[in-house]
């Protein structure tokens, strides 16, 4: 255990040189004029850089498009009822599922729509189911670069130059900008885990780590990390640890009772959410977490760091430990907020080697890593400059530019590979299918409680008229059982023997995957209306390889000429943008959309 005593309580003399300004010794007396100089330019500075930071993580961001991600608009689909009245369901009128995983997410959706910013209409001539979540993510962003310099101040004498690096790093990581700008929670949840990063450092610099409010504090944004993903229950763990650390015997009654006093914090209003989830939803944990499934950890997860390093460069990440272990090496505050800074970040590491593979890709579930490792190393980096003397500082100058060199050409490849060919695209879906799909329900003249059996379920799930069978398992609990018994034979017995949706589309290798294309009720009791073979490289093309199917019994010989007429005229243009244009926007998507 660390010793708070030496560390939290050092001298002048000890640790002038690693204090900040605000806590280093008063300025010697001057005119009153200069002080207030300095004062404005240190907020100049720490606005300078936020606003700078935010803005080059804003135009990587732009580097991207229009695009979100198609499982972000589940999410926007229940944002839209929660805020209609219509409570947490995928369709007004359907059963209550949680087939979304982020509900603070959810709810600051819902309160764009209900403020008219978002799923109205257009912004400044944009949809506005695209502008809010990236507008959204954009401030998050720059609250996380608010927390960096908060946190910077009790750590260097440099929390503008600090927060700049940061923000320039966190820029030029595809991964963090992808992720944050895709319409999901990442950009919230790295809010989150920055929030209690830089509470439990401020804590410990200051001397207030047992205050009830730092302790009540730590509790609560747990809670929200842990209400943004499943995962982000770990962080509840990270103010008991650090307590730990800094444990002293004389403290140990005050420890004990702030302990407790942090986890009643999560405990409570996370326990009042999971009795509203097994009441609601007849479930303890989301349903998204039964369909996909999580495997216990095995030692090969141990390696899975190694997928971190390897992605931001090699060298880039040994020079910034060096760095780490060269001011840890001298007891200082600023040694001190290190390692109390290296315990929430842990627990990044420790959540990303426990989750299952993302077939999402860019490693996703790796934003609080990019997030607190831009922080710290901005840090270490700036300190150990700093600290050496002038033949370090050239040897230690000359190392990271060659670091930094090496690093960018990997992130610059990352970063345009991922936007020559983007993951299913939420506008994609939503013209490719929603349209399709109300287009055949009206030939065929099907209510609104008509099902359709589909795989992607964001757009479709915003633009269909009918209730929708998730075939993924995302949005249907009987469906996510099956597949969390990997018994796929029973959900295909339940598909064709009791849902029977009247229409039922497969994209990519889905109809494979789920061995519909293996069982003889498939062709039995469904005709084939439209289908783009799968053609050309499946990571690219995979989005066009539809097939379009619908019950036999509703349609005849004409009913059924007329339905494969209508897919040929309105799905081929839409399949052949889709070759090039994964990035576009499209219009505000709401039930009943059909193809002009």
């Amino acid at each position: 255990m660390v010793e708070a005593g030496e560390d939290l309580r050092m001298s002048v003399a000890e640790t002038t040189e690693t204090r900040p300004p605000s806590e280093a010794e008063p300025d010697r007396p001057g005119p009153a004029g200069t002080t207030a100089r300095r004062g404005w330019r240190g907020k100049l500075a720490a606005v300078a850089a936020v606003l700078g930071g935010t803005a080059l993580i804003a135009a990587h961001a732009s580097f991207y498009g229009h695009w979100l991600i198609d499982d972000a608009a589940i999410t926007f689909a229940y944002s839209r009822n929660v805020a209609d009245g219509f409570g947490p369901v995928l369709q007004p009128g359907a059963a209550p599922v949680e087939g979304y995983s982020n509900p603070t997410w959810m709810v600051l959706l819902a309160l764009g729509k209900l403020v008219g910013l978002f799923d109205h209409g257009t912004l400044f001539g944009v949809n506005d189911q695209i502008l809010f979540p990236k507008a959204l993510a954009l401030a998050c962003c720059a609250g996380i670069l608010v927390s960096f310099y908060f946190g910077a101040k009790t750590l260097t004498r440099r929390p503008a130059l600090v927060t700049f690096i940061a923000g320039a790093a966190l820029a030029a990581i595809p991964s963090f900008v992808i992720w944050c700008f895709s319409g999901l929670e990442n950009s919230f949840y790295a809010l989150t885990v920055a929030a209690l990063a830089v509470l439990i450092l401020r804590a410990v610099q200051g001397g207030r780590l047992l205050d009830t409010q730092v302790a009540v504090g730590t509790g609560l944004i747990a809670v929200l990390a842990a209400l943004t993903r499943p995962d982000g229950i770990i962080y509840a763990g990270a103010y008991p640890i650090v307590v730990l650390l800094f444990l002293k015997r004389d403290l140990l009654g005050r420890s004990v009772r702030a302990v407790v006093v942090s986890v009643a914090g999560f405990a409570v209003p996370y326990g009042a959410y999971v009795v509203f989830r097994w009441f609601e939803f007849g479930r303890l944990v989301p349903n998204t977490a039964v369909a996909k499934g999580q495997d216990p950890p095995n030692l090969d997860d141990l390696a899975r760091p190694g997928e971190i390093i390897s992605y931001a460069g090699w060298l880039v990440v040994a020079v910034a430990v060096a760095c780490l272990v060269t001011l840890l090496v001298r007891p200082s505050r600023l040694r001190t907020g290190l390692v109390a800074l290296l315990v929430p970040f842990g627990l990044t590491v420790v959540a990303y080697m426990v989750l299952e593979y993302d077939w999402m890709g860019q490693l996703r579930f790796a934003t609080p890593i990019w997030t607190l490792g831009a922080f710290g190393g901005a840090v270490v980096v700036v300190e150990a400059l700093a600290a050496a003397r002038l033949r370090g500082r050239i040897a230690l100058a000359c190392l990271l530019v060659v670091a930094l060199v090496s690093s960018v050409s990997g992130l610059y490849t990352q970063g345009t590979t991922y936007r020559a060919n983007v993951k299913t695209a939420f506008c994609i879906v939503a013209e490719r299918d929603a349209q399709a799909i109300n287009g055949f329900a009206d030939i065929l003249k099907l209510p609104d409680t008509a099902q359709v059996g589909l795989i992607d379920l964001g757009g479709t799930s915003l633009g269909s008229r009918l209730r929708i069978l998730d075939l993924a398992g995302l949005g249907d609990k009987p469906v996510a059982d099956y597949l969390h018994r990997d018994d796929l034979a029973g959900l295909r017995d339940y598909v064709f023997g009791k849902a029977k949706p009247e229409l039922i589309t497969f994209v990519g290798s889905w109809v494979t995957t789920l061995q519909f294309d293996q069982d003889p009720r498939f062709k039995q009791d469904y005709a084939l209306v439209f289908l783009n073979p799968p053609i050309g490289n499946s990571t690219v093309d995979s989005r066009n390889w539809v097939s379009y199917h619908v019950r036999r019994d509703l349609v005849d010989s004409a009913k059924l000429a007329e339905l494969e007429a209508y897919g040929q005229k309105t799905l081929p243009p839409i399949l052949e943008q889709n070759k090039t244009a994964g990035r576009r926007g499209c219009a505000n998507v709401q039930p009943g959309i059909k193809a002009a």
